[in-house]
């Protein structure tokens, strides 16, 4: 196991395919899957692991994957739900709390530059425009995620 290796034991591991679950959990499950293929420094998905799922609202999956690029590690923390789709590294959180944690943090970077008409061209991506407006509505679902779901992760 490599320093970017993360806590299995804090995760499940999904069967192949996407024929379990909620019709929220499937649509999110195939949006984390697409959103990490999306990056060209994915060749092939290897394994998939759910960390935390609130239907609707978040979801956070652990994937395992053969890298398109020298240097590249192997794991990732996705998530996705009614936030915008964001990939974890793993030597930032080797589980789901450390991971949304880690993603709260840096959406909330976004959402003060947004808020201050400020670049966020070196800040993570967000799928929306960076307007005081859409900061809002991002730092709203941040402050219910940070007060309401991460503590049930920290366990």
């Amino acid at each position: 196991m490599d320093d970017a290796s993360p806590d299995l034991s804090s995760v499940k591991p999904l069967p192949p395919g996407n024929s379990r679950g909620s019709v929220e959990f499937k649509g999110a499950r195939r949006k984390a899957r697409e959103y990490l293929e999306s990056h060209s420094w994915v060749s092939d998905i290897k394994g998939e692991y759910l960390g935390y799922r609130l239907d609707g609202v978040i979801y956070v999956f652990l994937f395992e994957f053969v890298p398109a690029k020298p240097n590249v590690p192997s794991w990732v923390w996705v998530i996705v739900g009614d936030v915008p789709p964001a990939y974890i590294d793993c030597d930032y959180g080797k589980t789901p709390y450390l991971a949304l944690d880690g993603y709260i943090g840096a959406m909330e970077e976004w959402v003060e530059a947004a808020r201050d008409g400020k670049s966020v061209e070196d800040i993570i991506p967000v799928n929306v425009p960076a307007t005081p407006a859409y900061a809002e509505m991002l730092g709203g679902r941040l402050k219910f995620l940070y007060d309401n779901v991460l503590p049930l992760l920290k366990k």
